[in-house]
């Protein structure tokens, strides 16, 4: 697998909070089901790295950053607007 192909994705949570929780459930699940294992989730815990949140100028969480393909894009909330997440990162275009 390229790295080209593979979306890299950061999620910005703060703590066991059930928005994180449901963000992190959502995410997975738009990802099994629409990018077929050409994906990666890194899940940054604010409250244990504060000083994370600084990169990608986080001022709200949940967050979640594509980091590629380029541009970065940013959604915030709980992912559960799954049209709004799959446009947001351009996973599918929808009519």
């Amino acid at each position: 697998m390229e790295k080209e192909s593979i979306m890299e994705l950061r999620l910005y949570i703060a703590g066991q909070t059930p928005k994180s929780i449901l963000a992190l459930k959502n995410i997975n699940k738009y990802c099994k089901e629409y990018l077929d294992g050409k994906y990666r989730i890194e899940i940054i815990d604010l409250l244990k790295n504060p000083q994370l949140a600084e990169g990608d100028q986080i001022f709200a969480i949940p967050t979640l950053v594509r980091k590629f393909p380029e541009p970065l894009r940013k959604i915030i909330g709980d992912l559960s607007n799954e049209e709004k997440v799959l446009v947001g990162l351009n996973i599918r275009r929808f009519n």
